[in-house]
């Protein structure tokens, strides 16, 4: 037990760092968690397609660095996503809004089934509630997502 005590007194600056990192985000998984769940549009998961994104429309060279920005934000997030199972923080939400971001192959077919899961799901719609926005659509074949759990 004391060697722990040791570690701790001679690591104080690590673990400031690291409590500072999970305190930034915590707050962080709080504040941009919500905004990016209601820009989802509500019907994002209805078709069995991926749509066509809206950066397509930006010049080709501002559709590049919004691609490499929207990439690196995602990894930031599934990362934080990650370390957030075990700090404090919205750990689940934080990943799957971190691969949504992430371009990579079958990632609508996978983002379709995390979200068929009741309470992720569910989750997402309190998020976008809390800002105002209306639900999201389930995905074909899962109608029982707006059921009324009853526990």
């Amino acid at each position: 037990m004391s060697e722990i005590w040791q570690w701790t007194a001679d690591n104080g600056a690590l673990l400031g760092v690291l409590g500072g990192v999970s305190l930034l985000m915590f707050v962080g998984s709080l504040l941009l968690l919500p905004i990016l769940v209601s820009r989802i549009p509500a019907d994002y998961f209805v078709e069995t397609k991926r749509h066509i994104s809206r950066l397509h429309r930006l010049h080709p060279v501002f559709f590049a660095l919004a691609v490499v920005a929207k990439n690196l934000l995602g990894i930031v997030l599934l990362v934080s996503g990650i370390a957030m199972l075990v700090l404090p923080g919205q750990g689940i939400l934080t990943i799957l809004v971190g691969l949504m971001l992430i371009d990579f192959p079958g990632k609508f077919a996978f983002e379709r089934r995390m979200v068929s899961n009741r309470r992720v799901f569910r989750a997402l719609n309190w998020l976008r509630a809390r800002a105002g926005r209306g639900p999201l659509v389930p995905p074909q074949g899962t109608h029982a997502l707006n059921r009324v759990d009853p526990h």
